[in-house]
C-alpha cells in the first residue's frame, strides 16, 4: 500500500531538528516547544514506520534513513516557500504580471520601458501577449491587462488609454517606387493591408471620409496590427494605422502618411483590471506611471500644435 503524504508540520519538524540536530533548537526556530517537536517527530517516523533520528546523550544524530528522506524534505519546502513568495507574497520580489496587446507594446510601450525600470528598479515584471484571448471574460491570469476595444467588459474596472485617430500610412520607399497617392481615389492603384478583427478599418475610413464608392485594388489581410506595420515599413503597401502607434515612426520619417484625411476612432487601448480581486501591490505604480506617461504624450503634443500655429 502506497503511503499517505505526512502532514506538512511533521516534516518541517524533521527538518528543522534534522539541520539543527536538535529538538530544542528547532522548536525555537519554529515557535513551538520542545514536547511539541518530539510528538511531531514520533508521528512522523510512526506513519512512515521508520526511525529518523538515534537519541544521544547530547542530542541527535540521522538515521541512514532519515539522512536519505532529508534532501528530499528540504528541497520540498524549499521550492514551497520560493513559490509561496512568488504567487502570494507582498513583497518587492513578487511579480506583476501584464497581459499586454502585442502592438501595444511593441509601439508603444516597449519605447518607454528604460524610464519605468529607471523609476522602479525593484518592481518585477512578467509581459504575456494576449493575441489570441478571448475578450469575453475577466482578465485571467493576470494583474493587469491593456486590450484593444470599445471598453465593454461589464466584469472589469477599464482605464481609456488613447484617442486615435486611423491614419493610413506606408514607408518612404513604398511612395517611390509606386503611383501617385495624394488623394483617397488614388488608393485602388495601391497595395492595401488589411488588419482582420478590428471594426474600424479601410471600410469605416472610406464611409467616413466619403469615398465609400472606391474600390480598392490589391489587398493582403493579416492577423496582427503589428504585422500590418512591420510590413508597411518594408515598403509592402498602405496600412490604416492608429495615430497612437505611430507617432514616434512618422517623426522620424521611418514611415509616412501621405494622406491629409484622418477620421477619430471609438476604439480604443484600455486598460484592464478586475473588480473584485485582490490587487496586487505594485498595480497602481504601474498604472499610474502608464497614465502619467500618455498625458506628458498629450501636452507634447498640445506645444507642437501651438508652436505650429505660431508659426503659421
Amino acid at each position: 500500500m502506497k503511503k499517505q503524504l505526512p502532514p506538512l508540520n511533521w516534516l518541517r519538524a524533521f527538518e528543522a531538528s534534522a539541520r539543527h540536530l536538535s529538538f530544542t533548537h528547532a522548536a525555537a526556530e519554529l515557535n513551538l516547544t520542545q514536547a511539541a517537536i518530539s510528538h511531531q517527530i514520533k508521528g512522523l517516523e510512526s506513519q512512515l514506520g521508520s526511525a529518523l533520528f538515534r537519541r544521544l546523550p547530547r542530542g541527535l544524530e540521522l538515521t541512514d534513513t532519515g539522512a536519505a528522506y532529508l534532501p528530499a524534505v528540504n528541497e520540498a519546502i524549499e521550492r514551497l516557500k520560493a513559490v509561496t513568495e512568488e504567487v502570494f507574497g507582498q513583497g518587492q520580489n513578487r511579480l506583476l504580471t501584464i497581459k499586454i496587446n502585442t502592438v501595444f507594446f511593441m509601439r508603444w510601450l516597449a519605447p518607454r520601458m528604460s524610464e519605468f525600470r529607471r523609476l522602479h528598479p525593484t518592481i518585477n515584471l512578467r509581459i504575456t501577449s494576449n493575441v489570441w484571448m478571448e475578450h469575453k471574460e475577466g482578465a485571467a491570469n493576470s494583474d493587469l491587462e491593456i486590450r484593444y476595444g470599445r471598453g465593454d467588459w461589464p466584469s472589469l474596472k477599464t482605464v481609456r488609454l488613447t484617442y486615435d485617430e486611423l491614419i493610413p500610412v506606408c514607408s518612404p520607399s513604398y511612395l517611390e517606387g509606386s503611383t501617385p497617392l495624394t488623394c483617397p481615389q488614388d488608393l485602388p492603384n495601391h497595395t492595401i493591408l488589411h488588419v482582420i478583427g478590428y471594426q474600424e478599418g479601410w471600410g469605416y475610413w472610406l464611409k467616413q471620409t466619403g469615398n465609400s464608392d472606391l474600390i480598392l485594388g490589391q489587398s493582403y489581410q493579416y492577423d496582427t496590427l503589428v504585422t500590418a506595420l512591420e510590413m508597411a515599413t518594408l515598403g509592402e503597401g498602405v496600412v490604416l494605422a492608429r495615430s497612437s502607434l505611430v507617432e514616434a515612426a512618422l517623426q522620424s520619417g521611418e514611415l509616412v502618411a501621405p494622406l491629409a484625411e484622418t477620421i477619430p476612432t471609438d476604439e480604443a487601448f484600455y486598460l484592464v483590471y478586475p473588480k473584485t480581486s485582490r490587487e496586487h501591490p505594485h498595480a497602481m505604480t504601474f498604472r499610474n506611471w502608464m497614465l502619467d506617461e500618455l498625458q506628458k504624450r498629450r501636452e507634447d503634443q498640445e506645444w507642437a500644435e501651438e508652436d505650429w500655429s505660431d508659426e503659421n
